[in-house]
């Protein structure tokens, strides 16, 4: 038996008559930028989320940018983050000439830990972003109740890196309703992912979603009439049309996603030699990834690619321990529980079309090799 990983082509084949239809549809009009998918698909997003403003951009980077601009972060700056997440997190930050500040994470969700970040606010902080890794959201309202003047003479703001988590909720409402600016990624193995880099910015404050919106075309507010210092990150109309296709499936495929996760925590329970993922009660995960610890992860990498079974690790190394960020000053051991789940986790092929036979076929390998 062969695994796909993500299984993007059976997605396709799945959806493929109503994805060529949007294709050529914009191809036949060759509106390729800001054509009427780019404003459909920002309608839907908001209709999905509940949401007052959904801005659509280039890719889950590009988001990050925008919802940091619109904020006016600039160097010197404080921003409060996570070591244990892609890059793109804190790469932005440090664009911006503002300074990354790493907080640990927590042992069992891999996000934030919501303790530590009181500690770490001084009187230049201006934001916090928690990552919702794998799909799960972090603390948002321990986060939130660091966003007012009792730590500095200004508020600080709240974003959540929704990269991999668009679908997911806390207290069962989206993310976006616990935070200054929700961003999200559409790359092809998203949860919800089009056919090329994509994303968004999601936000219930008008003033802000007003200023995001000419931000992501370089600051123009109308033709060549500049308001600000922007970006060229928009996300272009055939990118729009395939993920509006895919969004009106996506509450089925979501579901799907989460059932072999389901499947896979009921069969790994109870074998004490892997930890599996913890999701908390008044949260769901959109499970980007399905991502176990293990003791001989490369030797079970090894053995699981000999029988047909891919896997990856989301991430391997910390973002402090990264020599881009070297002159941070960080060190080996700052971060003790990042280090020590970088060296353990390990994901699992996840995606909704997994069969039972699949998920029971992984399981089985995965045990037969680490008991």
């Amino acid at each position: 038996m062969t695994i796909d990983f993500a299984n993007l082509q059976y997605q396709y084949q799945l959806y493929k008559n109503e994805i060529d239809e949007a294709i050529h549809k914009v191809l036949d009009k060759s509106n390729y930028i800001m054509g009427d998918e780019v404003k459909e698909l920002e309608e839907s997003l908001c209709n999905f989320t509940n949401t007052s403003y959904a801005i659509t951009c280039g890719s889950g980077t590009d988001a990050l940018l925008l919802a940091m601009m619109a904020f006016g972060i600039k160097p010197g700056d404080e921003i409060i983050t996570t070591p244990f997440t892609f890059i793109a997190t804190a790469e932005t930050i440090a664009l911006l000439g503002a300074k990354p500040v790493f907080v640990d994470i927590d042992e069992n969700t891999y996000n934030i830990d919501t303790s530590k970040i009181e500690v770490a606010i001084t009187p230049k902080t201006k934001a916090i972003i928690s990552v919702s890794l794998y799909g799960q959201p972090s603390n948002l309202d321990q986060i939130n109740k660091y966003t007012n003047n009792k730590y500095t003479n200004q508020p600080i703001y709240h974003i959540v890196d929704g990269a991999q988590s668009f679908g997911a909720t806390y207290k069962d409402k989206a993310e976006v309703h616990y935070c200054d600016i929700y961003t999200t990624s559409f790359f092809p193995a998203k949860p919800l992912g089009c056919f090329g880099d994509g994303g968004a910015v999601l936000t219930n404050n008008q003033k802000l979603a007003t200023k995001i919106q000419p931000l992501r075309v370089h600051g123009q507010d109308k033709r060549y009439h500049h308001r600000y210092i922007g970006l060229g990150a928009r996300m272009d109309t055939l990118q729009c049309a395939i993920t509006n296709v895919k969004l009106k499936h996506y509450k089925k495929d979501l579901t799907l996603r989460q059932e072999v996760a389901k499947k896979y925590t009921t069969l790994f329970t109870n074998h004490k030699s892997l930890i599996i993922p913890f999701v908390k009660q008044d949260r769901t995960s959109s499970y980007a990834q399905y991502s176990i610890r293990v003791k001989n992860r490369d030797e079970l990498q090894t053995r699981l690619k000999e029988q047909g079974i891919p896997t990856a690790i989301h991430y391997p190394m910390p973002l402090h321990l990264q020599e881009c960020f070297n002159y941070l000053g960080y060190k080996k051991g700052d971060f003790p529980v990042a280090e020590k789940i970088s060296k353990e986790i390990m994901s699992l092929p996840m995606n909704p079309y997994l069969t039972k036979d699949e998920v029971e076929f992984i399981v089985n390998k995965v045990i037969e090799c680490i008991d």
